[in-house]
């Protein structure tokens, strides 16, 4: 695209136009705080993420850089289920949190989207998922949506990037695939790339549980505030998935850490 004539971009909970070589999306009260993250990102080096121009509209919409690729919207596609892929979006997450680890200890606990939570070690992207990286091939080269970034330890972001790249899901869900063996040999590559400690392995499965029902908390919070996204995921039976997957993961233990602690 070489002309500024606005085109909206499919996925997302929000209204999102790219025009030109810039997308256009909402704003948030957390806004703030993710553009002093993108600055900092910036600052420090790290360019797979969009830079921020500022806002329009009163600050209602923010400009930020459109980063060029292919999302991973549909996670079971040949690229998105590449090697190379689940070994470039580890590295990416690693990357990233290394930029965010000067930030974290001076970032205050309030004004997110997410709650923080103690040891603030890095800044959590908060949803480290096929859909919101970029790839360019096999290759992820970029992440996007930081509107759920806040303070928090490095497993909370690699425990819900493993659920998502693995995938840790449960057969029925929509975006399952892979045998438990497979999904587990999967995390267990996301952990290698990523250079997560034994220690920390040790614990992971039981923060994917945690955090999917972290997940379902915050969508049932945001539907009863009358957010009309949030409402119609749980119309649609998303919280269901996520509840049903932290069960799998529970009754899978066994085969998942025979993989991440071998």
């Amino acid at each position: 695209m070489c002309d500024d004539t606005p085109q909206r971009m499919a996925g997302g909970v929000n209204d999102v136009l790219r025009v030109g070589g810039t997308v256009r999306r909402p704003t948030g009260p957390w806004s703030p705080l993710v553009h002093g993250l993108l600055r900092h990102l910036r600052e420090q080096g790290f360019t797979g993420a969009p830079a921020v121009h500022g806002t329009l509209d009163e600050g209602r919409t923010e400009i930020l850089d459109f980063l060029p690729g292919e999302a991973g919207t549909d996670p079971r596609t040949p690229a998105v289920t590449s090697a190379d892929a689940l070994r470039t979006a580890a590295e990416l997450l690693r990357a990233y949190h290394d930029s965010t680890v000067s930030l974290a200890g001076t970032a205050p606990s309030e004004g997110w989207m997410l709650p923080a939570r103690e040891p603030a070690e890095v800044i959590c992207h908060g949803d480290f998922a096929p859909y919101n990286c970029v790839l360019t091939g096999d290759r992820v080269t970029g992440v996007i949506d930081f509107d759920t970034a806040h303070p928090a330890p490095r497993l909370w972001d690699i425990a819900y990037a493993v659920y998502r790249w693995a995938p840790l899901t449960a057969p029925g869900s929509p975006d399952a695939h892979g045998t438990p063996d497979r999904q587990a040999a999967r995390a267990r590559a996301f952990c290698d790339h990523y250079g997560l400690a034994p220690s920390a392995r040790a614990r992971l499965l039981d923060t994917v549980v945690t955090r999917l029902h972290a997940l379902v908390d915050f969508m049932r919070t945001q539907a009863a505030a009358g957010h009309p996204s949030f409402t119609r995921h749980l119309a649609e039976g998303h919280h269901l998935q996520y509840l049903g997957d932290a069960e799998y993961v529970t009754a899978r233990r066994a085969v998942f850490e025979r993989h991440l602690l071998d």
